[in-house]
């Protein structure tokens, strides 16, 4: 059955006074699987949901395949759903193609053919076959098990309300639903957000093995280089968006090229322009100085002088036009881009008085019945500790009891005046309509958000600073709370999956950050990318 293509055309969206999108175009046909990259911000969501039909934008227009599937970044269930509820609905279309095969069936065996009625049922039952064939309508049940065994939710039973999910079930099931459901074109965002590493790999099978058009805005750089056939930067360019057939990781080089002609063409016409107007002003007139005529002139000293007045004349009046041309059609600087630049991620302590770094929280047969258990942990000051393990293995549970904000069967000693600082995987804010410049003074103190500004971090540009949080985009949010753990670093940090939501870039710095300074740092992470570059020891669970 032929697959749709997936086309959008000069998309414009504006947000409050903030033009998100400007002149977006994409074309995804069937088999291509595009990645969205791009700092936090610059509309990798918006596109998604104006391609889904969620949002209309200002300008432009979408044409999509009828049968098109999108994961939210947010769960689109009710939370007293059922997991049951959710395979029902994603059943629902296969189970409803089987059905009218059936009475399809029923009514070309009563129906002689030639008879009223027996072609009209016969082309019925045909586009109805193509489509429960491109389904696997008659696989959906036992494929609806592998996809859930795949990830990570078998042993759930579906009896369970998703509100008694945690936050990474119920992602990896509203994952599950879109793949069980078959649509012939997918849009994702964020889609290995709460996988682990046995969830990925599945994850990334059954997306090389689609047949229709796939765009995935995607932090992962190792899902990105896994699963895309081409890589689109949302990021400013100075020809619009860039596309980029192949990998992530052969897109970072030619990005690095891309951006150094930028700067060479503006460099160029920033040359160009103001020789231009050195020579309108000044050069052309040097041709001809102001002088009387030698004796040996005087008698074509009228005609030589218009002669070279002309010249004159001319040459500053193709300066003055081609200066005109440049200036209406710059090539502007490229935006600087943001870079990550905390003073320092955490707080340097005394030494212990055997000059050792001393242990900052140490755990002795610790258990969290159901989720957690640790013999022995030792957390010192100057710790690089990588938390891995499955979905469930109780990562985010440890670094509760770090934080100690989980309750505990066991000893937990923490060194006196020890400063905590959590990451949380889920980023939430009271008050929605406060922009991120006051939460961040609020939180940090007037005194410190002065000596510390909010954008000197580099983490949230200046358009953003101003924006109520309720309307920003969950990196940028995300982006926030970083900021405000940083702002007044703590002497044991504790981050939860932190590349989640996290541009590339971002994430390579914070990578980099990571591995350098004072302090104590724990990451739980399933972060391919960032563990295969991780500085410090590791803890799998």
């Amino acid at each position: 059955m032929p697959q749709p293509a997936l086309l959008a055309h000069d998309l414009v969206r504006t947000l409050g006074a903030r033009r998100v999108l400007d002149g977006v175009s994409l074309t995804v046909a069937p088999g291509r699987r595009v990645g969205l990259v791009g700092e936090n911000g610059v509309g990798k969501s918006t596109l998604l949901t104006i391609l889904a039909g969620h949002d209309e934008p200002d300008h432009g227009t979408v044409t999509r395949p009828p049968d098109l599937g999108f994961l939210h970044q947010e769960m689109p269930y009710d939370a007293g759903a059922t997991l049951a509820d959710v395979l029902d609905d994603a059943l629902r279309e296969a189970r409803d193609d089987l059905a009218e095969l059936d009475r399809l069936t029923e009514t070309l065996a009563t129906t002689p053919e030639g008879a009223p009625g027996h072609a009209e049922a016969l082309d019925a039952y045909g586009r109805r076959l193509e489509r429960a064939a491109a389904r696997e309508a008659w696989d959906a049940d036992r494929r609806a098990g592998l996809v859930l065994d795949g990830l990570g939710l078998g042993g759930v039973a579906h009896d369970r309300a998703l509100g008694s999910l945690s936050g990474g079930q119920r992602g990896r099931l509203a994952l599950a639903a879109l793949l069980v459901r078959r649509p012939t074109a997918l849009l994702l965002d964020e889609p290995t957000n709460h996988l682990d590493d046995a969830a990925t790999a599945f994850l990334e099978d059954q997306l090389r093995a689609l047949p229709g058009a796939l765009v995935a805005a995607s932090h992962d750089r190792a899902f990105l280089d896994a699963v895309c056939t081409d890589i689109v930067d949302l990021d400013p360019a100075l020809e619009g968006p860039v596309r980029h057939g192949g990998s992530y990781t052969a897109y970072q080089a030619h990005r690095r090229a891309e951006r150094a002609r930028w700067e060479e063409r503006h460099a160029a016409w920033l040359d160009e322009i103001a020789a231009l107007r050195e020579r309108a002003a000044v050069t052309a007139h040097r041709v001809a100085p102001d002088r009387g005529p030698r004796d040996n002139e005087k008698m074509g000293y009228g005609h030589a002088g218009g002669r070279v007045q002309k010249q004159i004349s001319r040459r500053v009046r193709n300066a003055a036009r081609r200066l005109a041309d440049l200036e209406r059609d710059p090539v502007p600087a490229p935006p600087p881009p943001l870079r990550f630049r905390p003073p320092a991620l955490t707080a340097g302590g005394d030494p212990a008085a055997d000059g050792e770094p001393p242990v900052l929280v140490a755990l002795r047969g610790v258990a969290v019945p159901g989720r957690l258990a640790i013999e022995r942990l030792e957390v010192t000051a100057t710790d690089r500790l990588l938390v891995t393990g499955a979905n469930g293995a109780g990562k985010t549970t440890l670094l509760g009891v770090l934080a100690g904000t989980v309750a505990v069967n066991g000893e937990v000693t923490r060194r006196p005046g020890t400063t905590v600082g959590l990451l949380p995987q889920d980023t939430v804010f009271p008050r929605a309509d406060r922009d991120a410049r006051a939460i961040y003074a609020a939180a940090v103190g007037a005194e410190r958000a002065e000596a510390l500004p909010l954008d000197a971090l580099g983490l949230l540009g200046p358009r953003d600073l101003d924006t109520p949080v309720g309307r920003l985009s969950v990196g940028q949010r995300r982006r926030l709370a970083l900021a405000l753990l940083v702002a007044d670093p703590p002497h044991l940090l504790l981050l939860d999956e932190p590349t989640n939501h996290l541009s590339p870039r971002l994430a390579d710095e914070l990578e980099e950050a990571l591995g350098t300074g004072p302090g104590a740092v724990v990451v739980a992470t399933h972060d391919r990318w960032l563990r295969t570059r991780w500085p410090g020891r590791e803890l799998r669970l």
